[in-house]
């Protein structure tokens, strides 16, 4: 389990869960100054086809006076990392924490970024180009990344 009163506390809540205190999972960037997690975040979901008629006589097509805009549901991909003191609590928790996001609230979860003041309700699609950062088969501290893709079915952006 992760410090008490540690600078990661709270910055990620999942279903109302500290991903940093409970499972000693947090967001990183790709390299220092990255910015992949705030670029995936804020990305701007595609909108909807508006249905045009296309009429063989006429030039292009014939849209509505009245384009109603709605989004597309989008993928959001986070890149975390996860720390641990031991091999067993780092097996542990990095077991408990993939089906934690699997399995969710009926499958949802709520990620709350509270510095941006921001949710998003998701679902787990997949866990991408997992990377150890240390050596597994050795006993001691335990780190590693990985990149989760999510759906968002209903965009807030």
């Amino acid at each position: 389990m992760a410090q008490q009163g540690h600078i990661l506390n709270g910055l990620v809540l999942i279903n109302g869960t500290d991903i940093w205190q409970r499972y000693g999972v947090f967001l990183t960037e790709e390299r220092q100054g990255g910015r992949e997690n705030l670029t995936a975040i804020m990305t701007a979901s595609k909108v909807k086809d508006h249905v045009g008629v296309d009429i063989r006589e006429q030039n292009g097509k014939r849209y509505s006076q009245s384009l109603v805009v709605r989004n597309q549901e989008r993928d959001v991909t986070l890149h975390f990392a996860q720390y641990a003191p031991t091999k067993s609590d780092w097996l542990q928790n990095y077991m408990d924490f993939i089906q934690f996001l699997k399995t969710g609230n009926n499958g949802w979860l709520n990620i709350e970024f509270t510095e941006l003041s921001l949710m998003l309700r998701v679902f787990y699609v997949e866990s991408t180009a997992y990377r150890p950062l240390t050596y597994l088969w050795k006993e001691g501290v335990q780190a590693s990344r990985y990149k989760v893709k999510f759906r968002e079915p209903n965009p807030i952006i």
